[in-house]
């Protein structure tokens, strides 16, 4: 009988979803130009993202800024902080990647770009250097989330949350839905807010 249970317990729980928004969050995302980035530079669409071909995409990404690239450096021996996705958010002929910066104390979301291939090279096709920020993969569209912080917030109480939905239209992320969480106030422990 236990093992029925388990069992029952163990398939449930594989099937519950949910888009793993961050606590870090974003919006404000500007829809990058498009850089091209050599694909000798850049990682090979795998099942299994490679960290260090994302961050050498990124620090040879001209749309990336120059502090981005600066503070783009190892916490811990040889070990970035970046989370790397892949999946298909364009169409495209091999998979879009999708490249979060984050800080290495608190792994608060620095930045976030999308590269897509096209022509054996990989080119920018988003970005959003607007902290905090996270970017994702959700059933095919790409979900930036944002918490929003006024002027005397503190970091542990943000205004707001707004996450945004985008989904790849004539050759550029169009905004699909939009959904701001407005928290109020929430009390103040007195730490700074990102910025502020």
């Amino acid at each position: 009988m236990a093992v029925v249970v388990a069992l029952a317990l163990f398939a449930s729980a594989c099937g519950t979803g949910g888009t793993g928004a961050r606590d870090e969050g974003p919006a404000h995302a500007d829809a990058a130009g498009g850089s091209a980035v050599s694909k000798s530079a850049s990682p090979t669409p795998s099942p299994v993202p490679d960290r260090k071909e994302a961050v050498r995409l990124v620090k040879a990404d001209p749309v990336v800024s120059t502090q981005v690239k600066r503070e783009l450096t190892p916490c811990v021996s040889d070990d970035y902080p970046i989370d790397v996705s892949y999946g298909d958010l364009t169409g495209g002929p091999a998979d879009d990647i999708v490249v979060n910066v984050l800080s290495c104390g608190d792994g608060v979301g620095v930045a976030s770009y999308v590269y897509r291939e096209k022509d054996g090279s990989y080119r920018n096709v988003f970005k959003s250097e607007e902290p905090p920020v996270y970017a994702e993969i959700d059933r095919g569209y790409l979900v930036v989330t944002q918490q929003v912080y006024a002027q005397d917030d503190a970091l542990s109480n943000p205004s707001s949350e707004e996450v945004v939905s985008y989904e790849w239209v004539s050759g550029r992320f169009a905004r699909k839905d939009h959904v701001t969480t407005d928290y109020g106030d929430l009390g103040d422990d007195g730490t700074a807010a990102p910025g502020g």
